[in-house]
């Protein structure tokens, strides 16, 4: 051990990071499981990474069992840290930007104030931070809980013949709820977005007179549970209960599958959360994307 990793040690009651092994993949899926309500994003992620290009840390104790852990995935960060806060200070995340593009970091606010302040140690300032809720959906949503829109309105799973509605959906979404600002905004990786979508069959879209007028897809599969997103309603037909009656049905047939649903909105959105929270979603946390 050098003696960074032993100051590290000492200070955090023999705590230290490591980059993970193949060996301690069945441990970390443990503890994923374990903790899953709370780190959705990051159990999925974890289960997709590519271990050649996306490598993971994991926190562990004096006698090498894992307490915590750091996924990778392309360009975002997402800390597992199970609640703890007295932690070795991850010196290894100015090497970590130096040999890969880190984009944001996000997961539980308080664990990534933990990286934030230690990316600041490395000369990385923020350039956008979005808060959210955390929300977890375990029960069908009962009927009175929802508006069924207006009557013109059709349900139903979009085929890639619908790929330019979609795809117009998917952009409108992106730059309303995704792109921090001062991004540029790609219509072709946007695109491939819509078709990844659709070709996963794990969207509903709402039509009104032929045309469709908003979307709700998965995001992200863990072990138990899937990740909601994509929620998106034109603006024109917005107000009329058409994302209610969207979300309750296709969380309804999720939960059907014997999985519970997770989702994380902008506490800016008072109108989404609150449409949640009619369907029965409960808040479990506070939730940040910081982005570089």
């Amino acid at each position: 051990m050098n003696g960074e990793n032993s100051r590290d040690t000492e200070f955090t009651g023999a705590l230290k990071w490591r980059k993970i092994k193949n060996r301690d993949i069945p441990s970390v899926k443990t503890l994923l499981l374990a903790m899953e309500e709370n780190y959705v994003s990051a159990c999925a992620r974890f289960l997709a990474r590519n271990p050649l290009k996306d490598p993971a840390w994991a926190l562990c104790t004096k006698d090498n069992k894992i307490a915590g852990l750091l996924v990778s995935s392309r360009s975002t960060l997402i800390p597992v840290l199970c609640e703890r806060k007295d932690i070795p200070a991850p010196r290894f995340l100015g090497g970590v930007f130096r040999k890969k593009r880190i984009h944001s970091v996000q997961g539980l606010k308080e664990e990534v104030l933990i990286f934030a302040d230690a990316l600041e140690q490395t000369g990385k300032r923020s350039a956008d931070i979005y808060d959210y809720d955390l929300m977890s959906l375990d029960s069908r949503p009962s009927q009175r809980r929802y508006s069924s829109g207006p009557d013109e309105l059709i349900l139903r799973v979009p085929q890639m013949t619908d790929i330019d509605e979609i795809a117009a959906l998917q952009a409108a979404y992106e730059q309303e709820e995704v792109i921090p600002s001062g991004s540029v905004f790609s219509p072709s990786a946007s695109r491939v977005n819509a078709v990844n979508i659709i070709s996963g069959g794990q969207i509903l879209a709402a039509q009104i007179n032929g045309k469709l007028v908003g979307k709700i897809n998965i995001n992200a599969v863990s072990f138990t549970r899937y990740q909601v997103g994509g929620v998106y309603v034109r603006p024109d037909f917005r107000g009329h209960g058409i994302a209610s009656r969207m979300a309750a049905e296709f969380t309804g047939s999720l939960i059907s599958r014997g999985r519970g649903v997770t989702l994380f909105v902008k506490k800016s959105n008072i109108a989404a959360r609150r449409l949640y929270s009619n369907l029965g979603f409960t808040v479990k946390g506070d939730y940040r994307i910081t982005y570089y």
